[in-house]
């Protein structure tokens, strides 16, 4: 038999990410050969991740990159299937390195095919969840760019935010923070009224005219009355027009406006678990 070293299995874990035993046991059968040893890990994880395709990955953590420009951002969630898993230290770092990575991809299925570690991001996580027992998924991949992009990761990895705006100002760190802080407490559906879908709308309206009807409201105030009640649940639902969590007196563009007259927000995007 192949006498496997401390410092080849440490070399192994070091690439793979996998645990003492697994990779001393992968460089036993591959007979000290790492290229095999990788391969067998992976076949392993593929067989964990088989028994565990049906499990529900709900849990993990929810992770906001910028580049080092400020113009583009990413928020990608890695999922995992306990709490337990998610807060671990190992977790959190490795999604964080997936971010990173995915800030370089243009969509989902370039991230998934994008290489770490010597392999694709897919394959990575198949081994992983070989490593980690727990069905490991990428939930979510949204990405923002804008002459400026801000970030906001909430306590805990749970929720994710970006703001983007119409250029850059002196103090737009800490403006682009408030937004994107407003964006994860208030999760609104829209940037403004215009990107609300008319089925939103219509089913609202209608939702108004049946409570004004249950009210013994007449039919001919029912439309004035329902446009009403859009335009206050366009208010609350959207970010610009939403009250400003710090200053409830003004609205977010109110506030925006405040710090520089021609300074708009012109999109989010928010990834939550919660």
């Amino acid at each position: 038999m192949v006498k496997i070293t401390a410092s080849e299995v440490n070399k192994l874990r070091k690439m793979s990410g996998a645990g003492i035993m697994d990779c001393k046991n992968a460089l036993v059968e591959s007979k000290g050969e790492f290229d095999l040893a990788i391969e067998i890990l992976r076949k392993k994880g593929q067989k964990v991740a088989a028994k565990r395709a049906e499990r529900e990955s709900s849990e993990g953590a929810v992770i906001a990159k910028v580049d080092s420009n400020c113009t583009k951002g990413v928020i990608i969630s890695l999922n995992c299937e306990t709490d337990f898993v998610a807060k671990n230290d190992g977790f959190i770092s490795l999604a964080n390195e997936l971010a990173e990575l995915a800030l370089q991809s243009s969509s989902l299925d370039e991230f998934l095919n994008s290489k770490i570690d010597s392999m694709k991001v897919s394959e990575k996580l198949i081994q992983q969840t070989g490593v980690i027992g727990e069905k490991l998924i990428i939930g979510s991949f949204e990405k923002l760019s804008a002459p400026y992009v801000g970030k906001y990761i909430h306590a805990g990895n749970k929720i994710a935010t970006l703001s983007g705006f119409s250029h850059s100002i002196e103090g737009i760190e800490e403006i682009s923070k408030n937004v994107a802080m407003q964006a994860a407490a208030m999760n609104p559906i829209a940037l403004d009224e215009s990107g609300v879908d008319q089925t939103t709308i219509d089913k609202e309206i209608e939702i108004a005219k049946d409570q004004l009807r249950q009210e013994g409201k007449p039919e001919a105030m029912l439309d004035n009355i329902a446009n009403g009640k859009l335009k206050r649940f366009f208010k609350d639902n959207t970010l610009v027009n939403q009250a400003f969590i710090k200053d409830s007196k003004q609205s977010v563009a109110e506030y925006v406006k405040s710090t520089n007259t021609d300074l708009k927000v012109t999109g989010f995007k928010r990834v939550s678990l919660v």
